[in-house]
């Protein structure tokens, strides 16, 4: 199989169901392999950790429902399988180096854009 086209297929289905509780174990057995062997697949072709890109893309989707959907914070921090307003807040602190009440009470995105490089790196929101 493609390792390119096997990724591009894989991270395709995680971004499509990036509001699931995405579980080691189900995504292995989504790729077909075992979940040791996926997680070093993953990191030598993305960079990454296979947890800390799920995160990623948590927050950088949760960042985008803050901007422009209506709803609570805590409703995004439900949304995308936080297990609390508290720690939804502290993962999105440690990542963009605002909290997400800065995001919601902006009236235009002009100082503050989700692709901004974040402060820490992903494998620190734990």
């Amino acid at each position: 199989m493609n390792n390119s086209y096997f990724f591009t297929d894989l991270i395709t289905w995680i971004e499509n169901n990036i509001t699931e509780k995405l579980l080691l174990d189900d995504i292995a057995i989504k790729s077909g392999y075992s979940k040791w062997h996926l997680q070093r697949l993953f990191k030598n072709h993305t960079g990454l950790s296979l947890g800390s890109y799920i995160k990623t893309k948590k927050l950088e989707r949760a960042f985008f429902d803050i901007v422009n959907v209506e709803g609570t914070i805590t409703d995004v921090a439900i949304k995308y399988g936080f297990e609390s307003l508290q720690t939804f807040t502290r993962c999105f602190n440690r990542y963009y180096g605002f909290p997400p009440s800065k995001v919601r009470k902006q009236n235009s995105l002009t100082s503050i854009q989700p692709e901004c490089v974040p402060v820490k790196t992903v494998g620190a929101l734990h």
